[in-house]
């Protein structure tokens, strides 16, 4: 059995939905909390309360239904967590300590805990960011994203846990609304630019970052699990990368399918802060060496294939 923790979230939405699809719908539990799962997420299989930070019902949870792997993708994001210090260490800190105790204690053959970009720093080289390399983040998120490789390495070191993880950059959706995310920009300018033609950028025109298309992400995150465990060196730290973009860029791009588009720009300090310390490009050699990641969407193909989605669901 498969639990996916934060499974109302942007990425556990649309993983269930591959995991139930490829393991069958009852195979597979949709863990939620505060958000409530989407209606035709609860409909096609089995759901439970799932609180990382309540280590009793996660203990429960994974007994009752004899969990063997899970997805945690219950997190709180780089902005939201900037402002709420501390229910960001208690669900991003504690909540990984949590689960990797209680997975322990129940024998669970395999957690898959994502890290971020964000568990890099202003420190780190900025251009092809090396797999290996000094973090030092500068937000509560990232230093969480930190903690969890650490202690992934260590309980899988230690324990012989099967912990694994990779480090996504910022995941772009047609089927998820974007939120207050750093990276979010890039799913609110589609938005803007099928509902309005215009949009108001939060982030500087040149600011570029790594990004990925939604099933890009959720391919990384089922083809770290299903890789064989002998040929990892590393385990909860893999850089992955698809391709990188400004919103400069990205506004172009759409308005070669969309001429009537146009972008503004209102800085918002504190995402611009945060976007600063992040890296614009990945190395990851040793995600592509270890277990033959390789992305299947460059920008072009992201762009077309975002819009068309998008325009069809708006309509």
């Amino acid at each position: 059995m498969i639990l996916v923790t934060g499974a109302a979230g942007q990425i556990g939405s649309e993983l269930v939905g591959e995991l139930r699809t490829r393991f069958g719908s009852k195979n597979v539990i949709a863990g939620k909390h505060r958000t409530p799962l989407p209606k035709a997420m609860e409909l096609a299989g089995p759901s439970a309360s799932v609180d990382v930070t309540n280590r009793q019902e996660l203990d429960t949870t994974i007994k009752n239904y004899g969990i063997k792997t899970v997805f945690h993708m219950s997190s709180i994001l780089s902005a939201l967590a900037e402002q709420n210090l501390e229910t960001a260490h208690e669900v991003n800190i504690n909540g990984v300590f949590n689960l990797l105790q209680v997975c322990l204690e129940n024998d669970v053959d395999q957690l898959i805990i994502p890290s971020s970009i964000a568990a890099f720093g202003p420190d780190t080289p900025r251009v092809n960011t090396p797999n290996d390399t000094i973090q030092n983040p500068n937000t509560v998120y990232g230093i969480s994203k930190v903690f969890t490789e650490l202690m992934g390495n260590y309980y899988q070191q230690k324990f012989d846990l099967d912990v694994r993880g990779i480090r996504l950059p910022g995941v772009i959706s047609w089927e998820t609304e974007p939120t207050a995310g750093t990276t979010d920009y890039a799913v609110a300018m589609f938005y803007g630019a099928i509902q309005s033609n215009r949009y108001e950028c939060y982030l500087k025109p040149d600011t570029r970052l790594p990004m990925m298309y939604m099933p890009d992400a959720i391919k990384a995150i089922l083809d770290i699990s299903k890789a064989d465990y002998s040929t990892l060196s590393h385990h909860c730290d893999f850089n992955v990368h698809a391709m990188s973009f400004t919103p400069s860029e990205l506004a172009i791009s759409i308005k070669e399918i969309n001429p009537s588009f146009q972008i503004s720009y209102n800085i918002d300090p504190l995402r611009q802060s945060i976007a600063d310390s992040w890296p614009d490009s990945l190395d990851d050699k040793a995600a592509r060496m270890e277990w033959g990641w390789e992305p299947e969407f460059d920008m072009s193909s992201l762009v077309n294939d975002m819009y068309m989605n998008l325009k069809s669901k708006l309509a």
